[in-house]
């Protein structure tokens, strides 16, 4: 049976711990959008050891490159990515205290077993929602990498941020667990 959680960032493990696949959570606070090329240049960054545009500690990343806003709106159409593209960076993320990844679709079993080994969560957003997501997002500022357009990451705030639980702790899978159900058993 599924729960309903209400978080405000930054996440702790004890937040993330109890977290079953499947939950809905409402998330509130400040998060951070990035996609590949933004990912790519946080994971150099931190092999560089230079410093991050944001403390990854208890982070939670949008996977999400937003439509431009509409006149006094903070972000237009703010929905999910398809997440496998990050599949490479984020263990390393995970590793380093991020907490949070949010996108649509599946994710690698490296991907997951992190998410088991760093007490990390991969929440699903609605695909398809973009223009109803944005609505819960207060505020949005550009904090890194302008030049990359809709895919710069930025600082959002949002407000009962819908989100379902696909990868929790304990190596549980949301889209599995929906398919076993209607397997035929042998």
């Amino acid at each position: 049976m599924s729960k309903i959680y209400y978080f405000t960032t930054p996440l702790s493990d004890e937040d993330v711990s109890g977290l079953n696949a499947g939950d809905i959570v409402y998330l509130n606070g400040t998060i951070y959008t990035a996609r590949d090329a933004a990912h790519k240049k946080i994971v150099d960054l931190m092999a560089e050891g230079k410093e991050l545009p944001f403390e990854l500690q208890g982070a939670v990343i949008y996977f999400v490159g937003p439509t431009p806003p509409k006149p006094g709106e903070p972000i237009g159409s703010a929905g999910p990515t398809t997440s496998y593209r990050m599949d490479s960076y984020s263990p390393t993320l995970l590793a380093n205290g991020l907490k949070g990844m949010i996108g649509k679709g599946k994710r690698n079993q490296e991907v997951k077993d992190a998410c088991v080994a760093h007490k990390g969560i991969y929440f699903g957003a609605t695909g398809g929602a973009g223009a109803l997501l944005g609505k819960k997002i207060t505020s949005a500022k550009i904090i890194a990498y302008p030049e990359l357009g809709p895919e710069a990451i930025r600082e959002i705030e949002v407000k009962d941020f819908p989100l379902t639980v696909v990868n929790d702790t304990n190596g549980k899978d949301l889209y599995q667990m929906g398919r076993e159900q209607y397997e035929v058993k042998d």
